[in-house]
């Protein structure tokens, strides 16, 4: 728990300082980018995250207030709203991505050799929900 912390304090800050995105913005962003349409329902985005409906209200209105995010009705059902993102928020995600990769590669590189590293990612793609991802950019 202690390199997680750790590791992710570090890289935030980084983000934080070079990009203006914390962890859990640049992550929301990724997924939106993800999506299709660049669009998901806030609950199934709101799951994603492991956010609970009250941690997402308030992650997307800070997105929603720099322009990265905006929000949208779903016409056909007024209870449901969706997060898209903007083409601000696309071209923040993807000037924060490979410099946010770069700063992963580094600290893991900086700590580890490179059989060390193909082991440690062989297992944790064995954790739940870590094979939905990949480790590719962004969609542009």
């Amino acid at each position: 728990m202690r390199a997680h912390a750790s590791s992710v304090r570090l890289l935030g800050a980084r983000l934080q300082a070079e990009h203006g995105l914390t962890v859990n913005d640049y992550e929301a962003l990724y997924v939106l980018s993800r999506a299709d349409g660049g669009r998901m329902k806030r609950v199934d985005l709101a799951r994603r995250l492991l956010l609970t409906p009250s941690g997402i209200t308030r992650l997307l209105e800070g997105l929603e207030r720099a322009g990265l995010v905006e929000r949208q009705a779903c016409k056909e059902d007024l209870r449901v709203s969706y997060a898209q993102l903007t083409d601000a928020g696309r071209e923040r995600l993807l000037a924060a991505s490979c410099a946010h990769e770069g700063s992963v590669r580094s600290l893991m590189e900086e700590h580890l050799d490179a059989d060390e590293i193909e082991a440690l990612a062989e297992m944790l793609a064995k954790l739940p929900d870590v094979a939905e991802g990949d480790d590719a950019c962004p969609a542009a």
